[in-house]
């Protein structure tokens, strides 16, 4: 993207909770929502003389990350010290990784706006454990005090930095976009960003159209969606092309997103790397990752989304469309190829999933689908309903509806309230007789030539008969009926 005279240049840093069932260096439990304070021991707490024990299944998930981003995976690794002073961290140092991290030079494919492919650059991944969360009494602005939460202080957390190739807002939402769900696939993270399991700061700088030297880079933090990142980073190139255009300098800093005034605001200047004083982490030997370990992960890897929407295009026919929105995540993709098994009309089964499964689920919650009280096979036995003509399109979706609401099967719901389909040729000709004796001027417009006409004659059938006749035998004894009528 060219902001007048300037080329944008973005680079995004993600940060993601692992979804361990302890933490990353002691044994206290990750899940959320739990009273605060609940969650913490000496370890994770910094209490002086305690030791840092590594969670094995930590680097598990970063490794297979690292993989799925075809990054280099270090097979020696170590910890270091991250130093800063901030409240909501108990030792008033982080352990992270520097100059060693876990996995370096991968990449991630996106689609941009335009419909091309494009791959971005990984420089990074690398483990170190979140820090607590603070609770503010009120605004940041006008808080008379804050408190502390330490349930998040020491869960494993997961940082990937891209490099500086993302070239506009839209771009950094899809590089987003497309990275959580790579997560989810996974299963490292459930990619929640309200819950703050997918955390996303940007590095947003101007640099003159052509030139080969960035300029200088701002931070924006606080971007809890992927509405948000776009929407922040947008205002951001705004500022930034505003002010060089009037001849100003550009700070470095990191600044904050307000979602309500959608502005970005200055939090403070931004640091350097050697202002957090690095050292390796006495108190941690350096990983030694085995070959054979790492070759184990990527054997199981399961399928991606990019590799999965290719095969829904290539194997079952569908639209390009559909089979992106069924592939975004793993659980709905798996619901919709559970379903085709059982029901092998693919377009159909995309069709009832987009439309009517994704209207009753709350967004794209993993366990929202999972949970969902049409399961793929009861689905699949409403669409045979519909197929062998026992119910109309119309009243599967009313017996959906009620499917939702009491997980029952559609058979059963179809025999207790008498929905099946009339089918009864005598008894549909008599309706549409009377449908088209009712309303002669219908009659003159289609011997007129406007043949639009018939349809209302199937649509006043359809109401008359509750939505039960079968719309393909309505529709040809209408056509029947006032062919007799234009030939008298």
């Amino acid at each position: 993207m060219t902001a007048g005279k300037w080329d944008v240049v973005i680079g995004l840093e993600v940060h993601a909770q692992l979804t361990t069932r302890t933490k990353m260096f002691c044994g206290c439990p990750t899940t959320f929502g739990a009273p605060p304070n609940t969650q913490t021991c000496p370890v994770c707490q910094g209490m002086p003389g305690t030791l840092p024990v590594v969670n094995r299944r930590a680097i598990e998930y970063g490794v297979r990350t690292a993989l799925a981003f075809d990054c280099r995976v270090n097979h020696a690794c170590r910890f270091a010290r991250k130093h800063y002073y901030y409240p909501d961290m108990p030792k008033n140092f982080q352990i992270s990784q520097y100059e060693e991290p876990l996995a370096e030079e991968g990449w991630l494919e996106i689609d941009r706006p335009d419909g091309h492919a494009r791959r971005i650059g990984i420089q990074r991944l690398h483990l170190e454990e979140d820090v607590g969360k603070l609770v503010h009494e009120g605004t940041l602005e006008t808080a008379q005090a804050s408190l502390v939460d330490f349930n998040r202080a020491g869960v494993p957390l997961m940082e990937t930095v891209s490099k500086p190739e993302i070239r506009s807002p839209e771009e950094a939402a899809a590089y987003l976009r497309a990275f959580r769900a790579v997560l989810v696939y996974l299963g490292v993270c459930d990619g929640n960003m309200e819950e703050g399991s997918l955390r996303c700061d940007a590095n947003v700088s101007l640099k003159p159209a052509g030139a080969a030297r960035l300029g200088t880079k701002v931070e924006i933090k606080n971007m809890n969606s992927f509405r948000n990142v776009q929407r922040a980073l947008e205002f951001e190139v705004k500022r930034q092309t505003e002010a060089l255009d009037r001849g100003e300098r550009i700070v470095q800093e990191t600044r904050l997103w307000d979602a309500d005034r959608g502005y970005t605001r200055s939090m403070r200047s931004k640091e350097f790397a050697h202002d957090y004083r690095y050292f390796p982490e006495p108190d941690l030997v350096p990983l030694k990752l085995d070959a054979a370990w790492i070759d184990e992960i990527r054997r199981v890897l399961p399928e991606l989304p990019r590799a999965r929407r290719q095969r829904f295009v290539a194997a079952y026919g569908l639209p390009a469309y559909d089979a992106a929105l069924l592939t975004q995540s793993r659980a709905l993709a798996e619901y919709y190829e559970a379903a085709v098994r059982d029901f092998p009309q693919p377009k159909l089964v995309s069709n009832w999933v987009m439309s009517e499964l994704l209207r009753e689920l709350p967004g794209d919650d993993e366990r929202a689908i999972e949970q969902a009280t049409v399961t793929p096979s009861r689905l699949a036995g409403l669409l045979r309903l519909i197929d062998d003509g026992t119910i109309s399109g119309k009243i599967a979706k009313t017996v959906f509806e009620t499917m939702v609401r009491t997980g029952e099967e559609a058979a059963a719901i179809v025999r207790r309230e008498g929905l099946t389909q009339v089918a009864d040729a005598g008894a549909l000709a008599a309706m549409v007789a009377s449908a088209i004796a009712g309303n002669p001027k219908a009659v003159e417009d289609y011997r007129k030539g406007k043949t639009a006409a018939a349809k209302a004659f199937v649509g006043q059938v359809m109401k008359a008969s509750g939505g039960k006749a079968n719309p393909a035998m309505v529709s040809k004894l209408v056509e029947a009926e006032l062919e007799k009528l234009t030939k008298t």
